[in-house]
């Protein structure tokens, strides 16, 4: 008797595209906690440097009660955060956070890494916020945070309109303050290194390392000038109709996406061909797909 075994379609041993996008975001999530709580055990501590946020306040807490574990403190601290932020922010955000917030107060009391203790405050500062800050910028590029200060960002802003920024700005002000009064004015300013290298490699962990531009020509030869830049530059460009405010006068208005290295081939093209073309360069988070007609994926 001949038994036939049958194995399921491939299509059921898949994982569905729902829950690939929840552990991509959990992983993301646990990498940048492990990250950053190696700068924080390795280089903050042993250098007795605190930082920004909630993290910056349990550092504070754990140099001024040592036996207060840096994790607990955290998680403790952001206790009364995550249930502000749960009646209002969204619901999948804050469990994403809820996540973080548990694995990073769990990776900042297992994750033990020997000391880099630094005769020179700068350079640890310098260090700790090149670790740091990718680690913060692996978070942010889920969708979800390790909790802290932007739960108290968004919830403000949603509430009384304050830009996240300006909030966190003033949060942290105090937190500084509050490091200088008790560690002293040096220290605060070893920190504010470390603050702001952290938030600039953290903005190149988010948008990238590839700067894109963003560019709006306006010219009475755009049409010379869009040749002649997918001739040398090969980028793709789009025509809107544009009016002249105190003219009236239409013209097609050139929309192009370039690269910071591009840029000055671009700007020498548009000039050469127009001295009196109005040039218009934004800096551009981020760029996805392929423009038509262009062999550049962005």
């Amino acid at each position: 008797m001949e038994v036939k075994v049958q194995f399921p379609p491939l299509d059921v041993l898949r994982i569905p595209r729902s829950w690939k996008t929840i552990l991509y975001n959990l992983f993301l999530i646990s990498a940048g906690c492990i990250v950053f709580a190696i700068g924080m055990n390795s280089v903050l501590i042993p250098n007795k440097l605190f930082g920004a946020g909630v993290s910056g306040i349990a550092l504070i807490l754990h140099y001024l009660f040592p036996h207060l574990d840096v994790g607990l403190a955290y998680f403790l601290l952001n206790l009364p955060l995550m249930l502000l932020g749960w009646f209002s922010i969204s619901r999948r955000f804050m469990f994403y956070t809820l996540y973080g917030m548990g694995f990073f107060s769990l990776a900042a009391a297992v994750v033990k890494t020997p000391a880099t203790t630094m005769q020179d405050p700068i350079l640890a500062a310098l260090f700790g916020g090149i670790i740091c800050g990718a680690g913060a910028g692996i978070i942010l590029r889920s969708i979800g945070s390790a909790g802290g200060m932007d739960v108290v960002a968004i919830y403000v802003n949603q509430r009384f309109g304050f830009r996240p920024g300006s909030v966190s700005f003033l949060v942290n002000g105090l937190i500084l303050m509050s490091g200088a009064y008790f560690f002293g004015m040096e220290i605060a300013l070893y920190t504010l290194i470390y603050v702001f290298t952290s938030s600039r490699v953290l903005d190149l962990v988010i948008t990238g390392f590839n700067h894109r531009m963003s560019t709006l020509i306006i010219s009475e030869k755009s049409q010379e000038i869009a040749k002649e830049v997918f001739k040398r530059v090969n980028r793709g460009m789009t025509f809107f109709k544009g009016r002249g405010g105190y003219t009236g006068v239409e013209r097609d208005v050139i929309f192009t996406i370039t690269s910071l290295t591009e840029l000055p081939e671009l700007k020498e093209i548009i000039f050469a061909i127009d001295p009196s073309a109005f040039v218009v360069v934004n800096n551009t988070l981020e760029v996805f797909g392929k423009r038509h007609g262009s062999r550049k994926v962005y």
